[in-house]
């Protein structure tokens, strides 16, 4: 595998392409959408394994590059209506807010790309402490994201 943004955008392709022929069933989409927050949660980790430890540049490069592919990789459209329930991997833990709340949604689906893309810019530098501060500021857009739209499990 030559690297983890050339497989995420070879499974975006495909589950745009079959998406296009059928439309997924309300189960597949909440997998989807909780392995792209998985692989979320992971390379947030390594970049804030980097920052607290010992600094590999081009780890977080891979790392906030892979964060910004997901970001920007149509996260929204695994938000379908009658997903707002249902099992994937596990039970979802998506509030039905977020269905009613589009405007909201966007604001924080825009927030989150918006930070993603800058972290992957501010990794290219190498700046441990610009880095650790763009890692907080991504974060921030995690958490009001799951304050508003998440339920705790």
């Amino acid at each position: 595998m030559k690297n983890t943004s050339s497989l995420l955008l070879a499974a975006a392709l495909l589950a745009s392409s079959a998406h296009a022929q059928q439309t997924p069933k309300p189960e597949q989409l909440i997998k989807w959408r909780q392995s792209a927050y998985q692989v979320i949660g992971w390379n947030t980790g390594r970049v804030k394994a980097n920052v607290d430890g010992v600094y590999n540049k081009d780890d977080v490069i891979r790392a906030a590059n892979t964060i910004a592919a997901v970001a920007n990789g149509g996260l929204p459209t695994l938000f379908a209506a009658g997903t707002d329930s249902g099992k994937g991997w596990h039970d979802t833990s998506v509030k039905a807010t977020l269905f009613s709340d589009a405007a909201g949604a966007a604001a924080a689906q825009a927030a989150f790309g918006k930070e993603a893309n800058e972290l992957a810019r501010v990794a290219q530098g190498g700046d441990v402490a610009a880095v650790k501060a763009q890692l907080a500021a991504l974060q921030k857009t995690c958490k009001a994201c799951h304050d508003d739209y998440r339920n705790s499990n």
